[in-house]
């Protein structure tokens, strides 16, 4: 008999990841071929007693895909996701070299960068998001399908975004899929606020997305090459090749507009943003689109952070430097960074974090003394840190632990609503109608989960689910 094959691609226009999923009955043998629209993916054999019983398998395959939103499709009907990254002619500093204590090397360009009071992560443009201590340890390695775009906060969960359009949540041991952003959009960069994702675009636009991967809004924006996005409680602030724009979160109304020149990546305090500007200039801007200050550097700037309420604004350039200003814009020093150009950074304690075009994620002493003597010519030992020779890189899973009783977590339920799978709360005290953010890989119609715990979402109206997850059955 010929053999039979099902082609299955994950294609709602509104939020869906670009994959594909086929399978292939020839004889007793079935043949599985998946991965994203355009590439040639993994592939899995296996062979059976009979044709009827590879017949039943590939049956039960291909059921599970289309209960997960899997539809029947034409090969090559749709285009692989489109994927921009950021190109830096990356020139050597002539400028004395900045005190590193230690650099990470994850030997590709890496743009994602994380840090808190524990720990600092890298995330590079072959999908290795790395975290070390401030100590230079480093404590663990994930592995995702797709370069990471950026890592970034929002209360208490991380996310990484990546090239297929999927947002992971990386709070928990294992990296589960948050977020399923349209292929249409050629992302550029993302924020997250309160469980709203903005995601700016190659094309200038700017999209709010809510927990359940819907639209919220799209605007084209009023430029292009959109790198800076930044959430916060009232606005979704989009930077592009025309200035900063700011957007009502909820309803997409503009709110302000003010050119700045083309921005290249955005930094935002509490009452405040800056746009680090092709114009060789950091822009600082109130929230209510005012201009307040200008920080002007010698090359493009490509990344820009602030010590807390911008008591000092630093910059990294497209010739490898970085910058330190005060408040007032006197430019305090500039240093090279001897491992290429930063693609982002982050301030915390007297030190600089940063992420750069070969890959490296350097911890540089900002202090004073450290600083004196950098410009004097005297700079520590560099420490070249590395990660044990077979740390393992966890993976992205749809496999969740089963338990048989609550034992102190909080009980939620998958349910299919118009076709759509989503979760509820079952344990008592909280709101019944409720939506709750979770994972969107491992969401089963009928099953139930223990979640560590519960909270609503500071705008109230759907919850959020934190911790480990397990399977109650």
């Amino acid at each position: 008999m010929p053999a039979e094959t099902t082609y299955l691609e994950l294609s709602e226009d509104s939020g869906s990841a670009h994959k594909f999923y086929e399978v292939t009955v020839d004889d007793a043998d079935l043949t599985i071929r998946f991965g994203r629209i355009g590439e040639r993916g993994q592939v899995r054999q296996s062979s059976f007693t009979s044709r009827d019983k590879a017949k039943a398998e590939a049956a039960k395959k291909i059921g599970e895909k289309v209960r997960k939103g899997y539809a029947p499709a034409v090969p090559g009907g749709r285009a692989k996701r489109a994927v921009s990254r950021r190109q830096i002619v990356s020139s050597r500093s002539t400028a004395s070299r900045a005190p590193v204590l230690w650099r990470y090397a994850s030997h590709s360009p890496a743009f994602g960068i994380f840090v808190d009071d524990d720990v600092c992560m890298v995330g590079n443009e072959s999908g290795l998001i790395t975290t070390l201590s401030h100590d230079a340890e480093v404590l663990s390695q994930f592995r995702l399908p797709e370069g990471v775009k950026c890592i970034v906060a929002d209360d208490g969960w991380i996310y990484a975004g990546c090239d297929d359009g999927n947002v992971y949540d990386l709070s928990g041991k294992v990296p589960r899929l948050a977020y399923r952003i349209a292929p249409e959009i050629d992302i550029y960069w993302l924020d997250i606020h309160d469980g709203v994702l903005g995601v700016s675009d190659a094309g200038g636009g700017i999209s709010a997305i809510d927990h359940e991967d819907e639209f919220l809004w799209q605007r084209p924006g009023r430029g292009s090459s959109a790198w800076m996005v930044r959430c916060d409680p009232m606005a979704v602030h989009h930077g592009h090749s025309g200035g900063v724009t700011s957007y009502d979160w909820r309803t997409g109304r503009e709110l302000w507009h003010t050119p700045t020149g083309a921005v290249l990546f955005g930094w935002q305090e509490r009452d405040t943003l800056y746009a680090g500007t092709a114009t060789r200039q950091v822009v600082e801007l109130g929230k209510d689109g005012s201009a307040r200050q200008t920080y002007r550097c010698d090359a493009a700037v490509y990344s820009c952070a602030t010590a807390a309420d911008g008591r000092y604004v630093f910059a990294g350039d497209s010739a490898s430097s970085i910058y330190c200003f005060d408040a007032a814009g006197t430019r305090l020093w500039k240093l090279g960074t001897g491992c290429g150009s930063a693609y982002s950074m982050q301030y915390r304690d007297e030190r600089l974090y940063i992420v750069t075009t070969d890959g490296s994620l350097a911890c540089i002493d900002a202090s004073e003394e450290a600083i004196r003597s950098a410009v004097g010519g005297s700079v520590p030992q560099v420490v070249d840190v590395k990660a044990p020779p077979r740390m393992p890189a966890v993976v992205p899973s749809t496999t969740v632990e089963i338990v048989h009783d609550v034992a102190g977590g909080v009980v939620v339920e998958c349910v299919d609503e118009g076709g759509r799978l989503r979760i509820r709360v079952v344990s008592s005290g909280y709101h019944r109608d409720w939506q709750v953010q979770f994972p969107k890989g491992i969401r089963e119609h009928g099953s139930r989960y223990v979640v560590t715990g519960i909270r609503e979402a500071s705008r109230g109206g759907f919850y959020r689910a934190y911790g480990e997850i397990r399977r109650l059955v």
